[in-house]
């Protein structure tokens, strides 16, 4: 049974071109970047050649950016690092964000070592800044303020330099969780004054278990990880190395590309929801679906009936791979923190279905799953 993926938003598949760019270092070019001959010089230069090409790319210093596991390492460490090192004694973030930032702002706030807020939301799941700016304000420490730049669920895009302004004039420390962005559009990190960015390059046809984090160079903070003076004295343990010249590779390759991969995967979002539409006329599309939103993610809801509830399992069945805001355990359904806060909690009777789409995806896939939903509903 061909396979048909439309959950580009979890991960991506690996671009052709970054698996033999990364091959040698797996191979040939296997030294140990600590070791001192040739081998370990080889592989060392490698590394920081990388590095070098990502700084260019998101138009930052090659000192500021730090490989690491991934964007959940990266938004953990952000976080904690703000509150253990810069003296941030309050947390601002929002119920819609990924669970890396959340739960660990929440246990933050349950050790008692920072003061946890959320900031409201727009009625179409926006982080509200007049809200964001009277909590900045009325604060009596030092803030963090942590929110991401599109939402992995529903795709809504944050006014990053809006925010960035915002804690400029409060004197806060701002982590952007840029998972969902970075591969996807040209970011300047100097134009946009964060603090923190948090990335993973699996998200944009790089490999799995690499990431970075981006520190701005106007802040210290003390080592991630001890026991070794790799990156920089900042993260021990040996480097991934063949991880980190394909997370490199793939951020070079999408930002050559962006125009026209944009381009086709916008259109092919704006196709599959008008045949949406088209098909099933009582559908709802979550988010800022056609406002400020992330053009790889279109998340709808079907009203919950029967033949609805079990859907991505049908899906599934049918070799559709897409992803739900709800989960199935144990007969169960559980609707996801995202949607729930979306709907107020009235989301109990909806289906949400996440469709997510890259430059590999194409029409007639479209067409085959709308044919799909149509059968199975």
């Amino acid at each position: 049974m061909n396979r048909i993926y439309f959950d580009n938003a979890a991960t991506t598949s690996l671009d052709p071109e970054v698996l033999e760019a990364m091959i040698p270092y797996m191979t040939e070019k296997f030294g140990n970047p600590s070791s001192i001959y040739s081998y370990g010089r080889e592989t060392k230069l490698a590394i920081e050649t990388a590095r070098k090409s990502v700084a260019k790319q998101l138009n930052c210093a090659p000192g500021e950016i730090f490989f690491t596991s991934g964007g959940t390492e990266s938004s953990n460490t952000a976080i904690s690092s703000a509150v253990r090192n810069l003296g941030c004694k309050h947390i601002i973030t929002s119920s819609i964000e990924h669970h890396a930032t959340l739960h660990t702002a929440e246990y933050l706030d349950k050790t008692g070592e920072a003061k946890l807020s959320l900031v409201n939301l727009t009625g179409n799941g926006h982080v509200d800044l007049a809200h964001l700016e009277e909590l900045l304000s009325s604060s009596t420490e030092k803030t963090l303020v942590t929110l991401m730049h599109a939402n992995n669920e529903i795709g809504n895009l944050l006014d990053v330099k809006a925010v960035s302004e915002l804690c400029q004039k409060h004197n806060a420390i701002f982590h952007c969780d840029m998972v969902q962005t970075i591969g996807h559009y040209p970011i300047d990190l100097k134009e946009l004054k964060v603090h923190f960015a948090s990335s993973a390059g699996h998200k944009f046809h790089g490999p799995k278990g690499i990431g970075i984090l981006y520190v701005n160079e106007d802040i210290k903070i003390q080592p991630m990880i001890l026991g070794g003076a790799q990156e920089r004295n900042m993260r021990a343990g040996t480097e991934n190395l063949y991880g980190i010249i394909g997370y490199a590779k793939a951020l070079e390759k999408a930002a050559g590309n962006f125009q026209n991969d944009s381009n086709y995967v916008n259109e092919l979002k704006g196709y599959m929801a008008s045949k949406l539409k088209e098909a099933f006329p009582t559908i709802k599309f979550n988010g800022d679906t056609n406002g400020s939103c992330l053009y790889t993610v279109l998340n709808v809801a079907f009203a919950k009936t029967e033949k609805t509830d079990m859907l991505l399992l049908n899906l599934d069945m049918a070799g559709i791979c897409v992803s739900g805001g709800s989960a199935c355990s144990s007969g169960a359904s559980s609707v996801s923190h995202v949607i729930k806060a979306l709907y107020n909690g009235h989301s109990e009777e909806l289906v949400p279905i996440r469709f997510s789409f890259s430059k590999n995806n194409t029409k007639e896939e479209v067409d085959m799953v709308i044919d799909k939903l149509k059968e199975l509903m």
